[in-house]
C-alpha cells in the first residue's frame, strides 16, 4: 500500500508537468488548474490532521479493549483520515510544482508529509486486515503505526507552519523567543541604523560610501527578507542573500534595475500598503520609512555591490587587546570595579550598597562550591570582624578542591556534552571524560593546557572531540568530524557553525566552505562538501576559521592535525578563546555574560574594555580559572544586590544595561544538594555514576551525602532543568516551568526524601517552636519572620507530627529564597 501511494504521488506530478499544447504558458509555468488544486493543500492538510489525532487519542482511551464501543467511530476516523493524508500529500506535491517554494524547510516538510501519507495508508491497511480478516495479531503493529503517523503529522505541521507563517511561528509569541534582529546576530546596522539622508545629499559615492550604503541595504534584506528568500527557503525562485542571486531575480525576472527605481520590482513591492497581497515582506514587520528610503536610494545610485563588500554581521576582533586601566578611585580596590565604574558613569548609574553578610555568604557558597552554608558557618562569618573576611572566605572555598571540582563538573559537563549515560556509550560510539574532567578541575589545571588536552586528547579526554557516533545513517552535518568542528567552535570560541555546516549561514558571515575546511582537521580522509545533505562534488580544503592563527597541513593524520590545532588555538595571539572563557565565567556568576548569549562572541559586549582587560589578566595569571573566580567574586560589582528582570527577552537584548548580577534560579544539582543538606540526602551511595575517590568507603569518609552532579540524570533532575547533554548546553533555562512545578509538588523522589527528613526532624525536636527555628536557621541562616512563624504554627498546630513536619519542610523548600541565588 505504501508503494502504491508513492507511485500515485509521482503519477500526479507527471500529469502536472504535462501541460496541454493549447494552454499558453511560459517554460517555467504549469497549467493553472494544477496550481489551483495545489493551493487546496493548506485546507486539506487540517482534515487528516484532526482525524488521525482524534483516532489516536481514542485508541489510547480504549488501549486495553480493542473491540470497544468506540471501535466503529475510530475505524471511520482512521480510514477517512488516511485518505485525506494521501490527498493532502498529492495536493502538496502539486503546490510544489508551481515553483513557489524551495529550500531546506520546504524539503523537510515535503518528505515528512509524504512519509506521513504512507504511514496513514499502512495504518488503514492493517486496520482493514484486523476488522475484515480477523488478523488480531496485527493490533500492536496497527497501534504503533498510528502513533508514528500522528508524530509525522505533528512534524509535517510544524514545518508547514514555518513555510506558511515563518520560522518559529508557534513559539514567536513566547517571552523567551528571539526577535529577528537577535536571531540574525545583532548586526551593526540595526543597532545603529544608517539614516538615508547620510547618502541622499551626495552627488556621487566614493568607494567607502558605496560600501556603507551596500552594507545598510544588505542588513535590511537580512533582517526582513531572508526568512523567505534565502538558501533555506526560496519563494518565487528569488534569493536575496547573495549578490549573484539578487541581480538574477526570480521567476518573474529581475527585481532590481540599477539606476531605475520606477521599474524595480523590489521597490514596488516594499512600497505597497501593508495588507496588499503583493506587499513585501509578506510576513513579519514591514519596512519602516528609513529602510524603504535606503533601498530606493541604493537602486537610484546604481545598486552598488562591491566584490569585497563589508560583512553584514559584527565580527569581534581576534587579537588580544589591553586597554589602559582607569585611574584609581577611593573605595574601589578591585580592577574590575574601576571598569564598571567607568560604565556606570557613562550610563549615569549610582553604585548601590553591597549586600549583607548573609546574602553574600549564601551567594558565594553556591557559586563556588554549589552548596549552601550551614548555620554555624554563617554565624561565624557574621561574627568575624576582619575587614578582609569576604576575600578570606572566597580563598577558603576555592581551596576546597573536592567540593569545587564536583560543583563545576556540572558547568563543564553541559558545555562539553559529557554525561554518565546516554546515546553512544553502550556501542562505543561515545566516550566519557568524567575522571579527566574532575581531576583537571581539582588540580586547577591551567586553561590553555586544559584546552590542548581536549583538542589533542589522551585516551581519558578524547570524548569531547570524538563526539557521538550515531547508529545508522546520519546527515552530513552530524558526522563525527563535523560534530567536532561545531563543538570546538561553539564551546571554546563562541562561534555557531551549525547553520554553516549545512549551507552558507544567514545568521553570520560563516560559509559552508569554512565549516567543512575546519571539519577536515578532524577527518582522516578529505571531506566532500555537502550542501543541505546533497554532495556538491567539491572537496574541502583544510584550514582554521582564522587563517592568521596559522596553517594546518591537510596531508597529516588526525592526530598530527589535532596537535597543530591545539597549538594554534591556545597561542597568546588568539584573544578570542580567552575572551570566550572569561565571558562564560562572568555569565555563570552574574547571570548574563558581558557578551550575550555566551555562544555568540561576535555580538557587542556591554563593556569591551572590561572583557578585553579580563582576558589579558587571565592570560598573564597563567590561565588560572580559580584566580579569575577570585577576582570576580571579591569585586564590589559581584557584591551588589541582585536584579530581577521582568521580561526575560531583555536579558540578551543589544540595549541591555548592567546594574548588578541577575537573580538566578538554583540549578537542578544545587537545589538537590541544598535539599540533601537541609531535609535528607536525596541520593544514596549506590546512585553514584562517577566516584572520584574510587570506592564507596573512601567516598563516605569525605562526603556526608551524594552530590547530584555525580549521579545520572533522572526525572527529578530533568524536571529541574538538567539537560540530556547530547548537545552543547552553555546556559540552562532560567524560567520556572509547569514540569518543575509538577515535580516539586507530586514527584516521587522528592516526596520520599521529605518523608524521611520529616521523621528525622521530628525525632530531634519536640516542640513546634524549636523545630521551626531550626528549620529556618538550617535553610536560610536566619530566624523565621513573624508571618513565617504564624504559618508554621498553623501547620504544626497538632504538635510535631511527621506529616505536619513534612508539610513544613515542603513549604520551606518552595520559598523563592530557597530556590534562588539573591
Amino acid at each position: 500500500m505504501g508503494c502504491i501511494s508513492i507511485l500515485l504521488v509521482y503519477a500526479f506530478n507527471a500529469v502536472a508537468e504535462s501541460v496541454p499544447a493549447d494552454v499558453p504558458a511560459s517554460a517555467s509555468e504549469a497549467w493553472w488548474g494544477w496550481e489551483f488544486l495545489g493551493r487546496l493543500h493548506p485546507i486539506m492538510v487540517h482534515f487528516p490532521v484532526s482525524l488521525l489525532l482524534i483516532a489516536a487519542v481514542m485508541e489510547v482511551m480504549t488501549f486495553r479493549k480493542f473491540q470497544s464501543s468506540l471501535r466503529t467511530g475510530i475505524n471511520w476516523l482512521v480510514f477517512v483520515g488516511a485518505g485525506g493524508a494521501l490527498i493532502s500529500a498529492v495536493f502538496g506535491w502539486l503546490l510544489a510544482s508551481s515553483g513557489s517554494y524551495g529550500g531546506d524547510t520546504f524539503a523537510t516538510h515535503q518528505w515528512v508529509g509524504i512519509a506521513t501519507a504512507v504511514l496513514g495508508i499502512l495504518v488503514a491497511f492493517f486496520l482493514w486486515l484486523i476488522i475484515r480478516k480477523k488478523r488480531y495479531g496485527f493490533v500492536k503493529v496497527y497501534q504503533a503505526l498510528l502513533l508514528l503517523a500522528t508524530v509525522g503529522v505533528s512534524v509535517a505541521g510544524h514545518y508547514g507552519g514555518s513555510l506558511t507563517h515563518g520560522q518559529d511561528y508557534l513559539l514567536s509569541v513566547t517571552p523567551w523567543a528571539s526577535d529577528d534582529d537577535e536571531l540574525l546576530g545583532g548586526a551593526e546596522g540595526p543597532s545603529t541604523p544608517v539614516e538615508w539622508q547620510t547618502f541622499a545629499s551626495l552627488d556621487s559615492l566614493d568607494d567607502e560610501q558605496e560600501m556603507n550604503l551596500n552594507l545598510a541595504v544588505r542588513t535590511i534584506l537580512a533582517h526582513k527578507c531572508y526568512q523567505c528568500h534565502s538558501s533555506d527557503k526560496t519563494e518565487g525562485e528569488l534569493r536575496l542573500d547573495q549578490k549573484e542571486f539578487v541581480f538574477q531575480g526570480g521567476e518573474s525576472g529581475p527585481v532590481i534595475h540599477p539606476g531605475d527605481v520606477k521599474n524595480s520590482e523590489l521597490v514596488r513591492r516594499i512600497t505597497l500598503p501593508p495588507g496588499h497581497k503583493e506587499a513585501m515582506p509578506g510576513k513579519g514587520k514591514p519596512l519602516n520609512d528609513n529602510e524603504i528610503a535606503l533601498i530606493k536610494l541604493w537602486v537610484e545610485k546604481g545598486a552598488p555591490w562591491p566584490d569585497q563588500a563589508k560583512g553584514i554581521f559584527r565580527v569581534a576582533p581576534l587579537a588580544p587587546r589591553q586597554p589602559q586601566l582607569p585611574a584609581a578611585v577611593v573605595g574601589l580596590e578591585n580592577p574590575l570595579d574601576l571598569w564598571v565604574n567607568e560604565y556606570f558613569k557613562k550610563n549615569e548609574i549610582q553604585w548601590p550598597t553591597v549586600v549583607d553578610d548573609r546574602v553574600f555568604l549564601r551567594r558565594v557558597y553556591f557559586d563556588l562550591i554549589g552548596l549552601p552554608p550551614g548555620p554555624q558557618q554563617l554565624a561565624d562569618f557574621q561574627a568575624d570582624t576582619r575587614p578582609d573576611k569576604r576575600k578570606l572566605i572566597v580563598a577558603e572555598l576555592l581551596a576546597r578542591d573536592n567540593d569545587y571540582a564536583t560543583h563545576w563538573t556540572t558547568f563543564w559537563n553541559d558545555l562539553l556534552r559529557n554525561d554518565y549515560t546516554g546515546p553512544g556509550y553502550i556501542t562505543n560510539g561515545r566516550f566519557n571524560i568524567s575522571d579527566w574532567l574532575y581531576r583537571s578541575l581539582a588540580s586547577n589545571k591551567p586553561y590553555d593546557q586544559f584546552v590542548r588536552e581536549l583538542l589533542a586528547p589522551s585516551e581519558a579526554s578524547k570524548g569531547f572531540i570524538k563526539g557521538i557516533e550515531w547508529r545508522g545513517a546520519v546527515n552530513s552535518s552530524q558526522t563525527t568530524a563535523m560534530q567536532a568542528a561545531q563543538n570546538v567552535s561553539q564551546a571554546l570560541l563562541g562561534v555557531n557553525l551549525k547553520c554553516a555546516s549545512c549551507h552558507d549561514s544567514f545568521v553570520s558571515d560563516w560559509k559552508l566552505d569554512d565549516a567543512y575546511a575546519f571539519a577536515n582537521i578532524f577527518s582522516e580522509t578529505p571531506l566532500e562538501i555537502n550542501r543541505c545533505d546533497i554532495p556538491t562534488g567539491k572537496m574541502a580544503d583544510t584550514r582554521l576559521l582564522w587563517p592568521e592563527l596559522g596553517n594546518i597541513p591537510s596531508s597529516g593524520s588526525v592526530e598530527q592535525k589535532s596537535q597543530e590545532l591545539a597549538r594554534a588555538l591556545t597561542q597568546p595571539e588568539n584573544g578570542r578563546i580567552y575572551r570566550t572563557l572569561v565571558n562564560r565565567i562572568w555569565g555563570q556568576l552574574m547571570g548574563r555574560g558581558i557578551v550575550a548569549p555566551t555562544d555568540e562572541m561576535d555580538k557587542q559586549p556591554w563593556s569591551q574594555d572590561l572583557l578585553d582587560w579580563m582576558a589579558i589578566y587571565f592570560a598573564e595569571e597563567g590561565y588560572d580559572i580559580k584566580k579569575l573566580l577570585y577576582l570576580i567574586t571579591t569585586s564590589k560589582t559581584y557584591q551588589l544586590p541582585s536584579v530581577t528582570v521582568a521580561d526575560p527577552a531583555t536579558i540578551n537584548a543589544d540595549n541591555f544595561v548592567f546594574t548588578g548580577m541577575l537573580k538566578r534560579k538554583l540549578t537542578a544539582e544545587q537545589f538537590a544538594d541544598a535539599v540533601s543538606m537541609v531535609v535528607h540526602p536525596i541520593y544514596s551511595v549506590e546512585a553514584l555514576k562517577y566516584n572520584p575517590l574510587g570506592n564507596e568507603e573512601a567516598f563516605k569518609n569525605v562526603n556526608s551525602f551524594v552530590r547530584a552532579a555525580l549521579v545520572q540524570n533522572d526525572p527529578f533532575l530533568t524536571a529541574l532543568g538538567r539537560p540530556s547533554r547530547e548537545n552543547i548546553i552553555s546556559a540552562r533555562e532560567g524560567q520556572a516551568t509547569l514540569l518543575q512545578a509538577m515535580e516539586l509538588t507530586n514527584g516521587k523522589l522528592l516526596n520520599e526524601t521529605l518523608i524521611a527528613g520529616a521523621k528525622e526532624w521530628a525525632d530531634d525536636h519536640q516542640s513546634p517552636e524549636s523545630l521551626t527555628e531550626a528549620v529556618f536557621r538550617q535553610s536560610f541562616g536566619r530566624a523565621p519572620s513573624e508571618d513565617e512563624r504564624r504559618v508554621a504554627n498553623e501547620i504544626l498546630e497538632n504538635g510535631v507530627d511527621t506529616n505536619a513536619v513534612q508539610d513544613l519542610l515542603w513549604a520551606v523548600i518552595l520559598l523563592p529564597e530557597f530556590q534562588f541565588i539573591e
